[in-house]
């Protein structure tokens, strides 16, 4: 069972990571972009390390407080829980 939460975590990651990457060329592109509320959608499913990831390594939403601090809390939660259901 581990194995496979292991698995999924780091899927959703990637795809985070991408959506990020993908939302900051629209950006730049001035096309049709990403909701925010998709990704905040996968950092609450697991996917908060991708976008994080992804806001400091493309320099995207990091004007936009509330992923600078919302989506660090959204991870630290995501620890807790881990921590906390583990033992």
């Amino acid at each position: 069972m581990k194995i496979y939460l292991i698995y999924y975590l780091i899927f959703i990651n990637i795809i985070s990571f991408l959506t990020m990457f993908i939302d900051k060329k629209k950006a730049i592109k001035r096309k049709w972009r990403i909701k925010e509320s998709t990704l905040f959608l996968l950092s609450f499913i697991g996917g908060s390390l991708g976008v994080i990831l992804g806001i400091y390594s493309f320099r995207h939403k990091t004007k936009h407080i509330k992923f600078t601090l919302g989506i660090p809390l959204i991870l630290i939660v995501q620890v807790l829980l881990f921590i906390f259901i583990k033992y």
